[in-house]
């Protein structure tokens, strides 16, 4: 049979456009049925610290939702920076997420890498940890109000710890803003992770440290470590008898704030799925009374165009407070 070119270019029409109807329903069908293996949840931190926890905790409860696992995995190093590129690099097909907070800002302002939260697809705002600035027992300070006057008295003398480039020195910065304490008079010691910080308040080796309640909770029991003001909006039940910076005359709130990122270019229902099933997750009362009590945090669920403007105006206010810190590259 002989095709005549108008008849042959229908015919290919036709079978492109049948193609395009499979490829199409094929695609719907995949995205109806994730996940179809398990989600893997990349937590750029060790085991044990409050990031882990937090997520792990969350994760174990959303899964019910998916009808199917989600795998944390642990890839600190590199300032938490290893795991946030192993993320971004990532596959974009929904089996591979970031379980992260400020860090992923603060990494860029710091120099140490070149991509911010604009190198992922947003999924959801999960909880905030508020922090809590923090001395030693019988340190002669003792409430956050009276930080400024010891200053004062003690110029170039007074030991504040922190890790370079993180959330504790990024709230430094934005204390002493508040305060009006020029940075000139004070003394940042770094630390390499938050229990040498602990460590060495408790040995009296410095004055104060951003700790919270997952990081200093026990010690604030014992007695040996005293917390010196809330930077939050309304105190903490675990330690209601301790003032918020507000209280205290100090503008300032300040919390890490963990949320769910994918690489980007996943496709949006896929991220609907997730944002669904760890939405679920957060309504769970037991799970949210573990986060307060235990954690010092409060759940706070954000999702689309909520938890961008959220990250907008968290990263413009870290991009303010890093004009006053100088960082070692």
């Amino acid at each position: 049979m002989t095709l005549t070119n108008s008849r042959f270019t229908s015919i290919l029409v036709g079978l492109g456009l049948a193609s395009g109807m499979a490829f199409t329903t094929t695609a719907s069908a995949q995205d109806g049925d994730y996940p179809e293996k398990e989600v893997r949840l990349v937590i750029p931190y060790g085991p044990g610290g409050a990031t882990d926890i937090i997520f792990r905790l969350i994760a174990e409860e959303a899964e019910q939702y998916l009808d199917e696992s989600i795998v944390p995995v642990n890839m600190e190093g590199a300032g938490a920076t290893r795991g946030s590129r192993e993320v971004k690099d990532a596959e974009p097909d929904g089996y591979t997420l970031l379980g992260s907070h400020d860090t992923i800002a603060l990494s860029k302002l710091a120099g140490t890498v070149d991509y911010s939260y604009d190198a992922f697809e947003p999924i959801a705002l999960l909880t905030q940890t508020i922090n809590i600035p923090s001395t030693y027992a019988d340190h002669e300070v003792q409430s956050a109000d009276e930080i400024a006057a010891y200053v004062e008295d003690n110029p170039g003398d007074v030991r504040f710890s922190m890790i370079p480039g993180s959330t504790d020195h990024f709230f430094w910065a934005q204390f002493f803003q508040e305060a009006g304490i020029d940075m000139s008079d004070v003394r940042l010691i770094g630390y390499p992770d938050t229990g040498e910080q602990v460590a060495a308040l408790r040995a009296e080796e410095i004055d104060f440290s951003m700790l919270n309640l997952p990081s200093g909770g026990s010690a604030y029991e014992e007695g040996a470590l005293h917390p010196l003001g809330v930077a939050h909006n309304e105190r903490l039940e675990a330690i209601s008898d301790v003032a918020t910076l507000e209280e205290q005359g100090i503008e300032l709130e300040h919390a890490t704030s963990r949320g769910l990122f994918a690489p980007k270019g996943t496709p949006e229902e896929r991220l609907d799925v997730i944002k669904d099933a760890f939405g679920k997750a957060l309504e769970n009362e037991e799970i949210q009374s573990r986060i307060e009590e235990e954690f010092g945090s409060i759940t706070n669920f954000l999702t689309d165009e909520d938890y961008q403007e959220f990250l907008d105006e968290n990263e413009a206010n870290l991009a303010k407070a890093a004009e006053d810190i100088e960082f070692d590259n």
